[in-house]
């Protein structure tokens, strides 16, 4: 190894006999690039300068060239390309609501280290002043964060991150495409506000019904569409994983399934991908997920519960917070550290599963500090892409029916 790459080397620990170092000279060579990356036992974490002239294809080495292009192909059929994905993030959220869900998506964020700045936005001074002053005089117990809040979306400019939770709230027994019309005009309020001070933000929308409101939001903002989307089934994902890991006895992070389609009650649970450690249940069950021919009911028990659980929780103390709040954290934290994440998001779907319209529904995304960069192409079943067209047409009339 070189000497001026040597010198880069400034921090080093021993993880379970695993070398971990970072670099920073702008002197590493091409030469020691290869070297580095084939070192057994090391991994190398590079930063700044050194890590753009690592990506560059003059650093390439012979032996890295030929893999990476032999993985295209796989590439290719994977994901669906929708933005080229970049390197950078930096970390101011805003968060437009301070209501219930709106300030657990706050505390979250907060709590988890995931922004360097936290701004609130509300049409109530009070209250927003009084939920500002209560998460600062908590930035004792936290990592540094600045909180800030104000009725004037001027306070939000240079946001990498916009979050509206800001709404009607969804009643007792009440669907969430009721809600539709009376969030559009709030929204006509909100969004062009947003863009004016961040025009380069990423919008995320969790208010309800997520998926109309999303694309409401596309078109009122002018923003590409791998900018704007919606929390989607991103949490019912995690409650189809978390009911799944209960009947099978095992931890929530070890089931594997997707709910896509739309938040709500149309939405599809792809049961033909839901596996264990590589094992599809479908090939122990051949008929789970089917109503009529499973005899363990999981569609019932599982998908079901999935679908009416927010209603439930609503019947029982009034409104759903403190999942959604964790869900758009995780969510917030793969864009600002542009960690390369794929969640179940509201995007535009037109082009994908034999769908025409620009419809916003959720699919496994991967999403980064530019949004979302690719959507994975699911195999799914043909009962599977039957549910998601019809999920899509349902949303199609609501979207038609609407006056921006």
């Amino acid at each position: 190894m070189s000497t001026p790459l040597a010198a880069a080397l400034y921090q080093h620990s021993y993880l379970g006999g695993l070398l971990i170092f970072k670099l920073s000279s702008v002197e590493l060579s091409a030469t020691d690039c290869p070297s580095l990356i084939q070192r057994p036992g090391v991994r190398g974490e590079l930063t700044g300068f050194a890590q753009d002239r690592l990506q560059t294809s003059s650093l390439l080495s012979p032996a890295i060239e030929p893999m990476m292009s032999d993985m295209s192909e796989t590439i290719k059929h994977l994901f669906e390309e929708v933005t080229p994905a970049i390197d950078t993030a930096h970390g101011k959220v805003t968060i437009v609501g301070v209501g219930q869900v709106g300030m657990a998506c706050a505390y979250s964020i907060l709590q988890q280290n995931i922004a360097n700045e936290i701004c609130l936005v509300d049409v109530v001074p009070d209250k927003l002043k009084g939920e500002m002053m209560d998460l600062q005089h908590g930035l004792a117990f936290t990592r540094h964060c600045t909180v800030k809040a104000d009725t004037d979306y001027s306070i939000t400019a240079g946001s990498k991150l916009c979050v509206i939770t800001a709404g009607c709230r969804q009643r007792e027994g009440e669907t969430r495409l009721s809600l539709v019309q009376r969030n559009v005009e709030i929204f006509k309020g909100i969004v062009p506000q947003l863009v004016k001070y961040s025009p380069d933000t990423l919008i995320m929308v969790v208010s309800n019904p997520v998926d109309v409101l999303t694309y409401v939001t596309w078109k009122l903002s002018g923003l590409p569409k791998e900018r704007v989307f919606g929390s989607g089934t991103n949490l019912d994902s995690a409650r189809f994983r978390f009911l799944l890991s209960e009947k099978l006895k095992i931890a929530p992070s070890s089931c594997h399934g997707w709910i896509i389609g739309e938040h709500g009650d149309s939405s599809v649970a792809v049961w033909s991908g839901v596996n264990v450690a590589g094992v599809t249940l479908s090939n122990v069950n051949p008929a789970i997920g089917d109503e009529k021919h499973d005899e363990e009911h999981w569609e019932k028990e599982i998908h079901k519960k999935v679908v009416d659980s927010a209603y439930e929780i609503i019947k029982l103390k009034g409104y759903t917070s403190w999942a959604i709040g964790l869900s758009c954290a995780t969510i917030a934290q793969g864009i600002l550290r542009n960690s390369r994440n794929v969640f179940a998001l509201s995007t535009n779907v037109k082009g994908l599963h034999g769908i025409d319209d620009d419809t916003y529904l959720s699919l496994p995304c991967v999403v980064g500090v530019n949004g979302i960069t690719h959507v994975v192409k699911q195999d799914l079943n043909e009962k599977e892409v039957e549910q998601l067209k019809k999920s899509a047409g349902q949303l199609l009339e609501v979207q038609n029916s609407l006056k921006l």
